[in-house]
């Protein structure tokens, strides 16, 4: 079946009655990304100037209901499940509940929640922290949080004295900040919408279209209409990648019309991109030989290292490029055979380049393969990271990051007057290290479900227990939540998609999309409870109460009117944010300055640089065996991240289960398997801990021979923590090698 079509039509009825919000919705989601309406909850692919009429897909219809569903959770829940009981459930069923409504505290008498009044938890919590140690303290933010209540959440963090910032940037396209800043310095994409209209040619790598970021499809089918080819490097066949009906055209609704979107498909091995792209690389400096296709002057004039990297390309053996990649040198030759005819190349990529030991050196492989050709900072040229949640780029925009050279210290001290903290915070892991070594003492989490989120599940959640203070800001239960510290406090917050009224009147709120435009976002539906408070309002709430005085910064004029913190926000970023609020409603949102696409290059070469991998082919920390399998996690038609919205994945044919494991039929047959039987997996790790996750059905797919395929986060218990990429530290999901073994069949 194509992405889009009648089954995204079917997926978005199907949630809205379920969680009985068609009426409500019906009027809600054509103001979804429209530029006077409310940004998407869940990915942040680009706002349009000029949206379609519905500007929503059906992954982010499933959003807006999940947040506006007529579900919800008081304190009598809790009289009825103790969270021992809670534990048991499955994170559909824990969210499913509805929405928070009521300050909750765990009561470790009775094992619940009870409610507790506002000014009681923020007092609570405020005496907790002023309490601790300052370095022991972390501050984790998802990546939905608004621009506002991150600038907020940042400074909260540093007033208090830290810079751990943690965020899920650290679990997904850190390599990418890393990765980008030290080749092309900056740590963000370049391209835009209208490249798009302009390219001819698109590689695609690691990154699935259909369930991720489905508005994109649009961009692709334009392409794909004016003749572009796209080049896709994906280890499964993704149906968003094959072909699409667009639903919001009636004649391809009725006729079945099906636009085919990748001209070649490539399964590359997991691990094996940079051997893949090496392998472009050295049929691109072959052809080159023969007829001019580099652009000679622009690598003169913008770049660094070339003939390094040169060198090394010609002296890989094609034979180690085959095995490494899985991939055959004609198919590699015949993908550059495109790239060498082509003029405007963009990049295009997900976190199956970014989640991998080598995930840093993936992304500096992709920018070689555009500075080849000068395919950056051309128009219809560059490179395109699509990031997940909806503002987890505008986070570290606004200064969410662990990293003390990438704020801008030296302004807050000057606008604030107090002294920033300038030690290197805690990132993900470093904070999952500070938890399993039990030195940490407060975790404070803007919105997210760490605890499932993060590698080493099962030593994660026992240690987890053993914080002496967790606080969650959140809008829906989730195991985070159940499984908690020592002293818990749950509280409740608005959604995006919620009309947010404090003292100045109705709130605006902007995002930062993965083009790094700048967009509003205004709340259109009723709040679920009165009870509510907004994310803002929280994190002054816990600010005011922990810190002392401060007369440079007025929370409470904060909250009343966020347009002040804009004002802020634009003083402490005058070059970013310039003339904020009278531009955040601009159609398309206005676009943060980008030294790269203007072919201006802040990085120590004050060039472009070619970068040599330090791995040339393969991973030697990685732990493959003559028994083991190479296993990538995926993510399901029916989530995002680890909210999940169903167990049913409408593209790969699997109903009622997410406890499956996709697999090779030849490996099936070498392994005496038949689909539907009963398997465990081990990690092959020899690291003296057992780590394993059991009882998954199998299901034949055309996954690449020797590897397999699982959903996230189910299979997270795989992953030691010490398994992430080097430089950024994410963690390396889409390559763990594994022991398969038999766990009887099914009938």
């Amino acid at each position: 079946m194509p992405a889009g079509g009648w089954g995204s039509v079917r997926d978005v009825a199907t949630i809205l009655l379920h969680q009985d919000t068609v009426a409500k919705d019906s009027t809600l989601l054509p103001r979804q990304n429209k530029p006077d309406g409310y940004a998407c909850a869940s990915c942040a692919w680009a706002k349009p100037a000029h949206p379609h009429p519905f500007e929503f897909c059906s992954s982010g219809a499933k959003a807006t209901a999940w947040e506006t569903t007529s579900r919800t959770i008081g304190a009598d829940f809790f009289e009825r499940h103790t969270l021992t009981e809670l534990e048991s459930w499955s994170d559909h069923q824990l969210e499913d509940q509805g929405r928070l409504t009521v300050p909750l505290r765990w009561d470790p008498a009775t094992d619940t929640y009870r409610e507790i009044g506002w000014d009681t938890a923020f007092a609570e919590i405020g005496a907790a922290l002023r309490g601790f140690e300052r370095e022991q303290v972390v501050f984790y933010a998802s990546g939905r949080a608004s621009l506002e209540t991150s600038y907020m959440f940042q400074l909260l963090a540093r007033m208090y004295g830290n810079n751990n910032l943690p965020d899920s940037s650290n679990m997904c396209h850190e390599s990418t900040s890393v990765g980008l800043q030290k080749t092309i310095g900056v740590g963000v994409g370049t391209i835009g919408l209208p490249d798009f209209e302009r390219t001819d040619c698109i590689f695609f790598f690691g990154q699935n279209v259909g369930v991720n970021s489905p508005r994109m499809l649009h961009q692709l089918q334009a392409a794909r209409r004016r003749g572009v080819p796209v080049i896709t490097f994906n280890p499964l066949r993704e149906r968003g990648l094959v072909s699409f009906t667009n639903p919001q055209s009636p004649l391809e609704m009725l006729t079945g019309h099906e636009t085919v979107i990748s001209t070649q498909y490539h399964q590359v091995r997991p691990a094996g991109d940079t051997a893949a792209i090496m392998g472009l690389c050295k049929a691109i400096l072959a052809a080159d030989a023969s007829a001019p296709v580099l652009d000679r002057d622009f690598i003169a004039e913008h770049t660094h290292g070339f003939e390094a990297f040169a060198q090394a390309v010609r002296s890989c053996e094609w034979s180690e490029i085959e095995r490494e990649s899985g991939l055959t040198r004609g198919a590699l030759e015949g993908a550059a055979e495109v790239w060498c005819r082509s003029r405007a190349v963009m990049a295009v990529y997900g976190m199956g380049l970014t989640q991998h030991r080598n995930g840093v050196q993936n992304v500096a492989m992709l920018v070689n393969l555009l500075l080849l050709g000068g395919h950056i900072g051309r128009p219809g040229a560059g490179i395109c990271p699509v990031r997940g949640h909806s503002n987890v780029q505008g986070q570290r925009t606004v200064g969410i990051t662990e990293k003390p050279e990438l704020a801008p210290l030296d302004k807050l001290k000057e606008q604030y007057g107090f002294e920033p903290p300038r030690k290197p915070g805690m990132n993900t892991v470093d904070a999952c290290e500070a938890i399993l070594a039990r030195k940490l003492q407060a975790f404070i989490g803007l919105g997210g479900n760490f605890v499932r989120a993060v590698p080493e599940t099962v030593m994660m959640e026992a240690a987890w227990r053993g914080i002496p203070l967790t606080v969650q800001i959140a809008t829906k239960l989730n195991r985070t939540h159940v499984i908690h510290g020592k002293a818990a406090y749950l509280l409740p917050c608005l959604g995006r998609i919620e009309t947010d009224r404090q003292a100045s009147g109705e709130q605006a709120v902007t995002v930062e999309d993965s083009t790094a435009c700048m967009h509003g976002s205004r709340g259109m539906a009723e709040p679920a409870a009165a009870t509510l408070l907004s994310e803002p309002a929280i994190v002054a709430g816990i600010a005011k109460a922990t810190l002392d005085a401060n007369p440079k910064l007025d929370w409470d004029a904060w909250v009343a009117d966020y347009a002040t913190v804009r004002d802020a926000i634009e003083a402490t970023y005058p070059d970013i944010f310039k003339d904020f609020n009278a531009r955040m409603w601009t159609p398309g949102g206005f676009r943060k300055p980008l030294a790269a696409a203007e072919r201006k290059w802040e990085t120590e070469s004050g060039k472009a640089n070619f970068t040599v991998p330090e791995n040339l082919l393969g991973d030697p920390d990685m732990h493959a065996t003559a028994q083991s399998l190479r296993l990538f996690t995926i993510r399901s038609d029916g989530q995002f991240n680890t909210t999940i919205y169903s167990y049913d994945d409408r593209f790969r044919g699997v109903h009622g289960s997410r406890m499956v494991l996709f697999m090779a039929p030849g490996d099936m047959a070498r392994l005496a398997l038949r689909e539907g039987d009963m398997v465990n997996l081990r990690a092959a790790a020899q690291d003296g801990v057992e780590r394993r996750v059991d009882g998954l059905a199998v299901v034949p797919y055309d996954v690449p021979a020797g590897c397999i395929a699982g959903y996230y986060p189910e299979c997270n218990p795989l992953i030691p923590l010490w398994h992430h990429a080097k430089e950024s530290k994410v963690p390396a999901a889409k390559a763990i090698d594994v022991i398969v073994e038999r766990a009887g069949s099914q009938s």
